[in-house]
């Protein structure tokens, strides 16, 4: 399997900058989840690495080959990259049955009879869809449809594996097992996947490393935990979990280079850093995961907003003074609204951003909540 590396690649749409000087490398047998809003370069990015969208300028290398350069003038077309791309509306062939859609990729690449079969019946076997063999895609459900697309684009060995949404078709249910399904297969075909979605949830749940975009820039390209407990700036720590994390607005005065002094929800808290801070901390945002967020206990207190329960956890808003805090309870609970309710914050992964620039500037704990 190939490894993938992207050097200073820009895409412009006449004026517009589709993608901005976006140099990452994708290791060998990664799982890469391409993620942001609409219109932030994640499909223009891998329509470039296909081959399927011409970059303005950069490079682009799939293990051992150039596929892109411009300064170079070289641009391998698709056919030659060995890739295989899954589309988001599957593109199976409607008057071919199950195995002839399968097969059919294999024909142009003149494969013998006898390997067309094996390989046809491997890939059935591996996706589970050995049954519907003799079935054409009107007679299968929208997951039985996703599986017969991924064995046809699996079926010639590709290098690399390219997907662009191609679970946002299916039921809430089962895109959650076809993503089971996708992470099990990534290991069992032992490939290079590189992923778009729009999803966190997603990109969290299968990702190897997830690169987010915004505005074709990339923000933060790191391990999906790194991403959820170590945002880069304000942007990723907004993105990237459900519910959000919480942002409080806060005036802060160093006390010494590992403790800030804040007064943030009406309270004067201590902030102990991790690392010596280097910043100035006058206008700064603090960060707070929902789940840092503990109810009925400490000295802070406010009232219950609003509850949603979904039976393994229940999201609970309160209103403490002008300021929205979100908390997360686990287990089957509910609060009735406007409920007094007393919080501490703990945990040691609270952050400070910078209220100018939005960046990352210290994770830590507070004192005295």
């Amino acid at each position: 399997m190939p490894r993938i590396v992207l050097e200073n690649v820009t895409k412009c749409f006449d004026r517009f900058v589709a993608v901005d000087n976006l140099s990452m490398t994708i290791e060998d047998r990664d799982f890469i989840t391409l993620l942001g809003p609409s219109g932030c370069g994640k499909t223009t990015t891998l329509r470039m690495i296909a081959g399927l969208e011409t970059p303005t300028k950069g490079r682009i290398t799939i293990g051992d080959s150039v596929v892109f350069d411009s300064d170079e003038g070289i641009d391998i077309s698709p056919a030659k990259r060995n890739i295989g791309f899954l589309f988001q509306n599957y593109a199976l062939w409607p008057h071919m049955t199950v195995y002839d859609n399968i097969a059919f990729g294999l024909e142009n690449l003149r494969w013998s009879k006898g390997d067309i079969d094996k390989r046809v019946h491997d890939m059935m076997a591996m996706l589970k869809i050995e049954q519907f063999e003799k079935r054409f895609p009107s007679e299968l459900s929208g997951g039985q449809q996703q599986r017969v697309a991924i064995a046809r684009t699996l079926a010639p060995s590709p290098k690399v594996l390219f997907m662009d949404e191609p679970l946002s078709n299916l039921d809430a249910k089962l895109r959650l097992e076809m993503r089971s399904e996708l992470k099990r297969l990534h290991v069992d075909t032992d490939s290079t996947f590189v992923y778009v979605t729009h999803d966190q949830m997603e990109a969290m749940a299968l990702a190897t490393k997830i690169c987010l975009m915004n505005k074709g820039v990339l923000q933060q390209y790191a391990p999906p935990l790194e991403v959820y407990d170590r945002p880069v700036n304000l942007f990723v720590a907004d993105f990237v979990g459900n519910p959000t994390m919480n942002f409080i607005k806060a005036s802060g005065r160093l006390l010494s280079p590992d403790r800030v002094s804040l007064r943030m929800l009406g309270h004067d808290l201590t902030f102990n850093c991790n690392a010596p801070l280097a910043s100035d901390v006058s206008d700064i945002v603090v960060g707070i995961r929902p789940e840092f967020i503990r109810l009925e206990e400490g000295s802070l207190s406010g009232t219950v907003y609003t509850t949603l329960p979904s039976g393994m956890e229940t999201t609970v808003k309160l209103k403490v003074g002008d300021e929205m805090v979100t908390s997360v309870v686990f287990g089957s609970v509910d609060f009735s609204h406007s409920r007094a309710m007393s919080f501490s914050i703990t945990g040691s992964g609270i952050l400070l951003f910078d209220g100018g620039s939005g960046d990352l500037i210290s994770m830590g704990s507070l004192s005295g909540s």
